[in-house]
């Protein structure tokens, strides 16, 4: 699908470019949010704790704001504000270093940057109508953010200190905020039935999916907090770093693409499948052989599937389990589990032991987790009769 052939009714640009600078702030503050929290002298105990925040407040904060945006069925409006107060919570990192001051800079603003994304890609769903299987041609701006950022943040690292990274996270909240005033409302379809959302959750199906999301996020704690930090004493540049993870965001557009066609094709669960495995054999290349290029960029490129065709295939199953006045909080209770929960236990336990273990066992467990996820999907995850 081309752009051209979108614009005629959604609104492609202006959902786009709220998802391009979106994701331009994950791709400062995965990569290097933890080195700069280096650089201020913090321990890996201390880093994974204050980088936990962020995925921590997901557990509470989108089905907040996903409650409400489902009572009044204002989404575009709660996107403003929340992208608004995430802006002006985060200037608060710059009064002090100190380490409460940081922690709860970072909790309030992720309390509100948490708060957008849930809403947005429900917001989005409601805009594609019929053609929700379209929804990667959207997301994929998201990672040309993503891309555009990590590779300009590897060069300016080349020449300034990491003094300079808080600031350009700062400007990008700034787009964010302005790029959610240019997308129109669009109003979810009112349910017929209203049962209490528990009993959707309470499927077997359903429960299983969210257990899934859980583990399949939880092994990306290693990653998602120490990579970096890893490839720099590996003796990596920051450009090179930077590139690698561009290596995995290009990938990640490149499946984006063809996800339209892929998943009518093949199915929820056979791409479930195929995605927990692949990212099982990742996780140990990245943990055993990140000495050798080749295999780091090998491993990056199977981030078309351990973030791509997962992501993709999750939105579309939450669209399908969670319906009506329930979407909001279905939404919001997938980035809850996985980004939250999920990326916040596996954050935590990296910060724990990764001077003890190292990296080989870590990314070990976290094979070990996508392993496991692999069995529920097999066993309760079933292909519609």
């Amino acid at each position: 699908m081309t752009s051209q052939t979108v614009t005629s009714t959604v609104p492609y640009w202006r959902l786009s470019s709220f998802y391009f600078f979106y994701f331009a702030s994950l791709g400062i503050l995965v990569p290097y949010w933890s080195p700069y929290l280096k650089s201020l002298g913090y321990n890996s105990l201390t880093i994974g704790s204050l980088v936990a925040i962020l995925p921590a407040t997901k557990l509470v904060a989108p089905y907040i704001w996903g409650w409400l945006a489902d009572h009044t069925r204002r989404s575009i409006l709660i996107i403003r504000v929340t992208s608004v107060l995430a802006l002006v919570s985060f200037s608060l990192v710059f009064v002090s270093q100190q380490l409460w001051w940081l922690a709860s800079a970072m909790l309030l603003f992720s309390f509100f940057w948490n708060a957008t994304l849930p809403q947005f890609e429900a917001l989005t769903l409601n805009h594609l109508g019929d053609d929700s299987h379209r929804y990667s041609m959207v997301r994929l701006w998201g990672s040309l953010g993503f891309i555009v950022i990590v590779v300009l943040m590897g060069s300016l690292l080349e020449n300034n200190t990491a003094d300079i990274i808080p600031l350009v996270v700062l400007i990008s909240f700034v787009f964010i905020a302005i790029s959610s005033f240019a997308v129109p409302e669009k109003l979810n379809i009112p349910h017929a039935e209203h049962s209490p959302i528990w009993q959707v959750i309470k499927q077997p199906k359903v429960l299983a999916f969210l257990i899934v999301c859980f583990l399949m996020l939880c092994s990306h704690g290693p990653y998602y907090t120490f990579y970096t930090i890893y490839l720099e004493d590996l003796g990596y540049s920051s450009k090179m770093i930077g590139i690698l993870w561009a290596v995995g965001v290009l990938a990640e557009v490149a499946i984006f693409m063809m996800m339209h066609r892929l998943l009518p094709l093949y199915g929820a669960r056979k791409l479930l499948l195929v995605t927990l495995l692949l990212t099982s054999l990742r996780w140990l290349l990245i943990g055993f052989y990140a000495d050798e290029l080749i295999i780091l960029f090998i491993a990056q490129l199977l981030h078309a599937f351990s973030f791509g065709v997962f992501h993709s295939v999750g939105i579309s199953l939450v669209h399908e389990y969670f319906t009506g006045s329930h979407q909001g909080r279905g939404q919001a209770l997938y980035s809850s589990v996985s980004f939250g929960g999920g990326v916040a236990v596996g954050t935590l336990v990296s910060g724990l032991v990764w001077d003890l273990w190292g990296a080989g066992l870590l990314f070990t467990l976290a094979s070990a987790c996508t392993l496991l996820a692999t069995v529920i999907v097999w066993k309760f995850i079933q292909p519609p009769a």
